[in-house]
């Protein structure tokens, strides 16, 4: 939905997510994360959107395999900079220069394997994002 960019509301983001406008690599977990996941979590995919139209790198980091991640992000309208699993996190640090490195997640291993990239790790529920 073209208008639901529009409404989606930045300043509910976590603390400190948003942080001082500097580059952002953010990686969003799929499935119990992103509101086309299996099933579905609490991010929609107009944050990911903004989040691309404020100039920051955006993709999935994700169990599933390349191609299904790629097809999903396709299919809901984001061209998204990376795809890959949760445990390759070190390679996308690698690949993108930034100032901050995030991943986005629901359970435990994403936060184990975004801490051991070195990305900062927040939980998919701490974003307030209902109309």
């Amino acid at each position: 939905m073209p208008g639901r960019l529009c409404v989606v509301p930045l300043s509910r983001t976590p603390d400190g997510f948003l942080g001082d406008g500097r580059l952002t690599v953010v990686s969003f977990d799929i499935d119990g994360t992103m509101e086309f996941g299996a099933p579905p979590g609490p991010i929609p995919v107009a944050l990911a959107k903004a989040m691309a139209q404020l100039g920051h790198v955006i993709g999935s980091g994700s169990d599933r395999t390349r191609s299904d991640q790629a097809s999903l992000w396709e299919a809901h309208g984001v061209d998204v900079h990376f795809v890959g699993g949760k445990h390759h996190l070190h390679e996308v640090r690698e690949r993108f220069r930034a100032d901050r490195y995030i991943h986005i997640g629901d359970t435990d291993v994403d936060r184990h394997f975004a801490l051991a990239a070195d990305f900062e790790f927040f939980w998919s529920h701490e974003f307030d994002v209902t109309e």
